[in-house]
């Protein structure tokens, strides 16, 4: 499964692509911004995107917004990792096309699990 992770915040993405990876079958990219993340998503073909809320510039929803508009990207699924997490905001998130959130701070030991099981429930997990 191929994820792109986008985070602001290095060390978070540093620590979400190793705890990623402890899963053999997630190949990781990471993205420091939504600009990053819309110009490496069309080559990196990501199965998921998991996405920040809370960035400088251009936030998730903005990026969100200009992932979906893009031919590429369109379909990928998206999971926001955010603190954001009120019931109001999880369901403006999914209403925007999200398909789940994690919260964040997120457990490093079982977000490779998590997102797997979100992506077999959700039916997109690919297949090997």
């Amino acid at each position: 499964m191929r994820v792109l992770y986008v985070d602001d915040e290095s060390d978070i993405r540093e620590i979400a692509r190793l705890a990623l990876e402890i899963d053999p079958e997630m190949i990781v990219e990471t993205a420091a911004t939504g600009a990053d993340a819309l110009a490496l998503a069309p080559s990196f073909a990501p199965d998921l995107i998991l996405l920040d809320v809370m960035m400088p510039d251009m936030d998730g929803l903005a990026t969100l917004t200009r992932l979906r508009a893009g031919a590429a990207t369109r379909q990928t699924p998206v999971i926001f990792i955010t603190a954001r997490t009120q019931a109001t905001e999880i369901h403006r998130f999914k209403q925007l096309g999200a398909m789940a959130v994690i919260p964040k701070p997120f457990d490093p030991m079982q977000l490779a699990a998590q997102v797997r099981a979100l992506m077999d429930a959700a039916g997109s997990a690919p297949s090997a």
